[in-house]
């Protein structure tokens, strides 16, 4: 059990890779963890133990998916509840644990705070830009432009198991404008690129 209130990265990564072994979804985590981080500046904060905090609940939001995946999408069992409860154990805040469940509609927690708005916001679109960066002929993030991403948006045969209604209503949450938000979450994802596997065949200067 960690303390709660002094998680580390590295003991949040190692609870990632303990319930996640897909390489796709490990990489998710650390694509929403990055556009959270970023998103923690842009509301002004200055602490960086509340900007580590932003990032773990972006790292760990669908830690538990893999194995259950809650198909059923029910508010009591599997993913999010049953990682809720597995944070609980191990002394996760509640604060990190009630963003994580807020960001599944079906848990019925409504989202209250920047944190819980935020990691709700990025979660579909970083997705979504892992994506369409993916059949960019360099498969590059840094060949990935908002235009590009907001036509894709309106094809409904690409990337289907995005929600477009969440990326849409996660930039109202946020009060940002979709353009601005995905260019915000493009920026976040291009300082990652490497981790995340979406430099492609661009210069590592790029």
């Amino acid at each position: 059990m960690v303390e709660a209130g002094r998680i580390t990265r590295a003991e949040a990564e190692a609870l990632l890779f303990e319930f996640t072994k897909g390489d796709a979804l490990r990489k998710h985590g650390r694509a929403v963890e990055v556009a959270m981080r970023a998103y923690a500046g842009w509301f002004g904060e200055k602490d960086p133990a509340e900007v580590e905090k932003w990032g773990i609940v972006g790292l760990l939001h669908d830690f538990d998916y893999e194995r259950w995946p809650n198909d059923a999408h029910s508010p009591t069992e599997e993913h999010p509840a049953g990682g809720s409860a597995i944070l609980r154990e191990r002394g996760y805040p509640e604060e990190m644990i009630r963003a994580i469940v807020s960001h599944a509609d079906y848990c019925n927690v409504p989202r209250e705070t920047p944190l819980e708005h935020t990691l709700f916001a990025c979660d579909e679109l970083a997705g979504f830009l892992t994506a369409c960066a993916l059949v960019k002929p360099g498969k590059s993030i840094f060949e990935v432009e908002p235009d590009s991403v907001k036509r894709k948006l309106k094809d409904k045969a690409f990337a289907r198991g995005v929600n477009r209604d969440d990326v849409r209503k996660g930039a109202e949450e946020l009060g940002v404008p979709i353009e601005e938000h995905i260019a915000f979450c493009i920026a976040a994802m291009r300082e990652v690129a490497d981790t995340l596997g979406l430099r492609g065949n661009q210069a590592a200067n790029a």
